[in-house]
C-alpha cells in the first residue's frame, strides 16, 4: 500500500508544470468552442501577437519581465513557507521610494544616481513585506490578511502621493514630472519599451537560486519551508528566517516596482500596475516555486499577455479569456498537490492503524 502511494505521488509530481500548461491549454480552446469561438483563430492570433518577429519578441519580453519579478518575489517567500499576497502593495511602495530618488534634485552620475534609486525601492519594498513578517512572528498575524489589507493601503498612498506632494505642477493628471534622463533605465531594442530590466530580473532569479543553494540562510529558508518542528529541534530561529524571507521577497517586488517607473513610465503614475503582483502567483504555481524556472514560466505567461493585444486587435474573441487560461494553469496544479496532501494524510493514518494493531 505504502509502495502503491509513493508511485501515484512520483507520478503527480513529475512533469507537473509542464502537463498542467498543456491541460490548461487544452481546457481553454474546448471552453472558448464552447462559447462560440474559434480555439485555433485564438491561439494563433496570441502565437502571431507573441513570436511573429522581432517588435512581437520585444513585447513578450516587456511584458515577462514585470511577472519574473512578481513570480520571484513569490517564490521566495513560498520557499519558507509564507504566502505573500501583498507583492502588489509592496511594488508600490518601490516604486515610490525609487521615485522619491529621482525626483531629489541630487545631479549624480548615472552609474551612482540609478542604482541608488533601485536601491532606495528595494528598501522600501523590503521595510513594507519585512513588517508582515514582524507581525507574524511577534503577535502571531495572518500574513494572508495582513498583505492583502497592506496592499489597499499601499496603492492609496501612492495616489495620495501623486495627487498632492509629488504631482508635477501645472498638470491635472496623477502623476510625477517626468525623471532626469540619468535615471532611464538603457533600451535594449530602438523603438521599444524593453530595457535592461529584463537583464536584472533574469540575474534576480539566478542570485536567489544561489542563494538558496549555497548560502546558510537559503539552507534555512528551505527547511522552513519543508518541515517547521523539525527545523526548530535542529535549533533554526523559525522567527528570524520568516522575516528575513518577507525581506527579500519585498525587496524583489520593490525592485519590480522601481524598475517600472525608470524604464517604462519613466515618472511615477498613479496605478501603474495591471496587476503584476497577483499575476506572479500564477507565474510561481507555474514554475513550481523554482527560481530558474520562474524566468521560462514568466516569458510563458508575458508571451499570453503580448498575444491577447493581436487576439483583441484581429479577432473578435475576448481577451479575459487569458484570464481563463491563467486560473486553470493554477487549479491544475494545485490539484495534483491536494490529492498527493490527502494520500500522504491516509497513509499516515493507516500507519497509526497498523501501529496500535500490532
Amino acid at each position: 500500500m505504502a509502495a502503491r502511494t509513493a508511485d501515484i505521488r512520483g507520478i503527480l509530481t513529475k512533469n507537473l508544470s509542464v502537463t498542467a500548461l498543456f491541460m490548461a491549454l487544452i481546457l481553454g480552446g474546448i471552453i472558448m468552442a464552447v462559447c462560440g469561438y474559434n480555439p485555433f483563430e485564438a491561439y494563433g492570433a496570441i502565437l502571431q501577437g507573441a513570436f511573429a518577429g522581432k517588435k512581437a519578441i520585444c513585447q513578450t519580453l516587456v511584458q515577462a519581465t514585470p511577472l519574473i519579478f512578481a513570480g520571484l518575489a513569490y517564490t521566495v517567500a513560498k520557499r519558507a513557507n509564507l504566502i505573500n499576497l501583498g507583492i502588489e502593495g509592496q511594488l508600490y511602495i518601490g516604486a515610490l521610494g525609487t521615485s522619491v530618488i529621482a525626483l531629489m534634485p541630487l545631479n549624480l552620475p548615472m552609474g551612482i544616481w540609478l542604482p541608488l534609486a533601485l536601491a532606495a525601492g528595494m528598501i522600501f519594498g523590503g521595510l513594507y513585506a519585512g513588517l508582515v513578517g514582524f507581525m507574524k512572528v511577534r503577535f502571531g498575524s495572518n500574513e494572508v490578511i495582513a498583505t492583502m489589507m497592506l496592499n489597499t493601503i499601499a496603492e492609496n498612498f501612492v495616489e495620495y502621493a501623486v495627487n498632492y506632494p509629488l504631482k508635477e505642477e501645472g498638470k491635472s493628471i496623477a502623476q510625477t514630472a517626468k525623471f532626469s534622463e540619468a535615471l532611464w533605465l538603457p533600451r535594449m531594442v530602438d523603438k521599444t519599451q524593453l530595457t535592461v530590466a529584463i537583464l536584472i530580473a533574469v540575474a534576480a532569479c539566478i542570485l536567489v537560486k544561489l542563494l538558496m543553494d549555497r548560502t546558510r540562510i537559503g539552507y534555512e529558508i528551505r527547511c522552513v519551508g519543508q518541515n517547521l518542528q523539525a527545523s526548530e529541534t535542529a535549533g533554526i530561529r523559525i522567527g528570524r528566517v520568516m522575516i528575513i524571507s518577507m525581506l527579500i521577497s519585498g525587496a524583489i517586488a520593490g525592485l519590480l516596482g522601481g524598475t517600472h517607473v525608470l524604464g517604462v513610465d519613466r515618472r511615477l503614475i498613479a496605478g501603474f500596475s495591471s496587476g503584476y503582483g497577483f499575476d506572479g502567483i500564477a507565474v510561481a504555481a507555474l514554475a513550481a516555486d523554482s527560481p530558474i524556472a520562474v524566468i521560462l514560466s514568466g516569458i510563458i505567461f508575458g508571451a499570453l499577455r503580448a498575444g491577447s493585444m493581436v487576439l483583441n486587435r484581429t479577432t473578435g474573441i475576448p481577451t479575459e479569456f487569458i484570464d481563463v487560461i491563467q486560473a486553470l494553469i493554477i487549479l491544475l496544479v494545485a490539484a495534483p498537490l491536494l490529492v498527493k496532501e490527502i494520500l500522504r494524510i491516509k497513509n499516515k493514518k493507516s500507519e497509526k492503524k497498523g501501529g496500535r494493531k500490532g
